[in-house]
């Protein structure tokens, strides 16, 4: 299967994130899954006119297209026109060959919140008219209507993340290609649910600390994130901290709260990423399916519960107090 990978309205990080792929690395990864690049505009050598017989081959029906990937917000300003971002040499538009290109594709893939739901590109006033590929925010129909859908029948599936993980990609990718991929496998925002059905707290390291709501109060302290910092792990989609960032890693590891980036308007939440709203003491934003009255409950006794050494650890950058292990009885 070939895949034709189009880069718009974005700074090009879930590329860089996707080429942070190990064992094996992406390149070998696809090829042994029989899927290669017809272009990539970092990866591939081919530019100029090849690359634009290429694309009138595809518009034309005489060039197959199993996968289309679409990096980036799509610009459809000014006025519909979408002639904020032009496609170099071609003399057309990126939103006029997504409209062209999409339909003739087996699937079409967004990679990343700016393309699948408009993202950090749409911030603001949105002068640009920056929308992702399907939806605009969270409300269905963006560059593409609400009701296309591809050749496979399959809606736009958008493996959301800001940057998103690269195994999101390229297991997303491998799905397609063993013709493993069903509308049952998307949530409601057109998300893979091999990820989107956990959450950013599975496996969080700081759950220890979240059960007794030993809450940190400034950043790079260990304590739980949710109470003063801003974390919304309990609420974001994604297996962050279960399969981890190259090898290991993830937002709330390195000591940052989740930012709930795999959602859509997750760019203007409100408030300081890094600040917890709350309402009379409480936070507004609580755990997925926790009704706010056990959250209450349950927080009041946790936090009296609270053994000193998590109530010491949490507000210090470093573990200063070891369990205490009782010898057994002899």
């Amino acid at each position: 299967m070939n895949i034709l990978w189009l880069q718009s309205g974005g700074c090009g990080g879930c590329t860089m994130s996707l080429l942070c792929a190990e064992d094996p690395n992406v390149l070998a990864l696809l090829e042994g899954a029989g899927l290669d690049f017809l272009w990539h505009p970092t990866l591939s050598e081919m530019t100029g006119a090849p690359v634009r017989v290429m694309l009138e081959d595809i518009r034309a029906g005489r060039q197959v297209l199993d996968i289309l990937c679409i990096e980036g917000s799509i610009l459809r300003g000014p006025n519909g026109t979408g002639r904020f971002h032009m496609l170099a040499g071609t003399g057309r538009s990126m939103l006029e060959w997504l409209r062209d290109l999409a339909p003739r594709a087996d699937h079409v893939v967004a990679v990343g919140t700016c393309a699948t739901y408009g993202g950090v590109t749409s911030a603001g006033e949105n002068p640009a008219d920056a929308v992702g590929v399907q939806y605009d925010g969270m409300h269905p129909g963006g560059a593409l209507a609400d009701d296309f859908r591809s050749r496979a029948g399959l809606p736009v599936i958008n493996v959301a993340g800001c940057p998103t993980h690269p195994d999101w990609v390229t297991e997303t990718l491998l799905m397609l290609a063993a013709g493993e991929m069903r509308a049952d496998m998307l949530d409601g925002y057109g998300r893979p649910r091999f990820y989107a059905d956990h959450l950013v707290h599975h496996a969080c390291p700081k759950n220890e600390f979240y059960e007794y709501k030993a809450s940190a109060r400034t950043l790079s302290q260990m304590g739980c994130m949710m109470e003063h910092l801003g974390c919304v792990g309990t609420q974001a989609v994604g297996d962050c901290n279960i399969r981890g960032w190259n090898g290991e890693g993830s937002c709330t590891r390195a000591g940052y709260p989740c930012i709930n980036c795999t959602a859509p308007e997750f760019e203007e939440p409100g408030h300081g990423f890094a600040e917890t709203p709350k309402f009379a003491g409480i936070p507004v934003g609580l755990p997925s399916d926790m009704p706010k009255a056990w959250f209450m409950a349950l927080a009041s006794l946790s936090k009296a519960a609270t053994p000193p050494r998590i109530a010491q650890n949490a507000l210090a950058d470093r573990i200063t107090v070891p369990p205490s292990l009782k010898k057994p009885r002899s």
